[in-house]
């Protein structure tokens, strides 16, 4: 593994860093990117040779100039294995609660928790596919984001589907109670979640953004089923339940669109 520091004359804000990132994308021996704009400097953990991506740079007529290259230990940096921490942190929380929802909305009928369920799976999975990601080429990290996206799309869709079903059959009304201390518990460990996150050093790489739309998402549904499960007691109503069910996995697909976004 090689480490090597250009220095990008014209590179004074985030216009230039973007236009580098842009350029460098598609090259599959970059393992990662370290800008200082104020020092106008550019440092690329690589792998082989740095002929590509020192030609690439200098096609953007940006003033860049390789300074120097060192060998660095191929072995994973520390910041590598704190988002791998991270990241195995809040898949166990969220798969945790994904089989916590799962089983307490189909005893207690309520269709915000079931939704919020298949939300935490999805979760889950793309927490899991980004551990995959951790160290791994822009160009992957990106993958991964465009994979999240059109999952939790397919899991949105299907949960839509079960929404309108209900809607139309005979239902027992949902136990209110159990849908409002389930979504306060989730609520607090999606907090957790969302904290560890922001604070984290690595939440400007693709797939870590990914995972903060998904948790910011989170929050909110939670709110919204346990306003549901208060709705449900006051109506004596499965409906509010429903509706819920259907914002949540609007709100799903707009994360999901934010997600494919960053996958660009």
């Amino acid at each position: 593994m090689h480490k090597t520091t250009f220095e990008i004359t014209k590179m004074d804000c985030p216009a230039e860093e973007h236009l580098i990132r842009l350029k460098l994308e598609g090259i599959a021996s970059i393992h990662g990117l370290e800008f200082d704009i104020p020092d106008r400097k550019l440092i690329i953990l690589h792998s082989g040779q740095i002929e590509q991506i020192e030609h690439s740079i200098l096609e953007l007529n940006l003033g860049g100039k390789k300074l120097i290259t060192e060998e660095v230990e191929a072995a994973e940096t520390t910041e590598n294995k704190n988002q791998q921490k991270l990241l195995w942190t809040v898949l166990i929380i969220n798969f945790a609660f994904f089989l916590i929802e799962i089983t307490t909305g189909l005893v207690a009928k309520s269709m915000g928790l079931i939704a919020d369920s298949l939300d935490m799976l999805a979760d889950s999975f793309v927490y899991g596919i980004s551990l995959f990601a951790v160290g791994g080429t822009l160009l992957l990290k990106k993958r991964v984001a465009r994979l999240a996206g059109y999952f939790q799309i397919i899991l949105a869709v299907i949960g839509f589907a079960e929404v309108i079903r209900r809607f139309f059959g005979v239902e027992r009304i949902p136990d209110f109670s159990t849908m409002i201390i389930v979504s306060v518990l989730a609520l607090i460990a999606n907090g957790i979640c969302l904290y560890l996150m922001q604070k984290s050093k690595s939440k400007a790489e693709a797939h870590i953004k990914a995972s903060l739309v998904f948790t910011s998402n989170d929050v909110i549904i939670n709110l919204g089923v346990i306003t549901a499960g208060l709705l449900v007691h006051w109506l004596d109503s499965n409906r509010p339940d429903l509706i819920v069910g259907t914002i949540v996995f609007l709100f799903v697909i707009q994360g999901a669109l934010k997600i494919l976004k960053l996958g660009k």
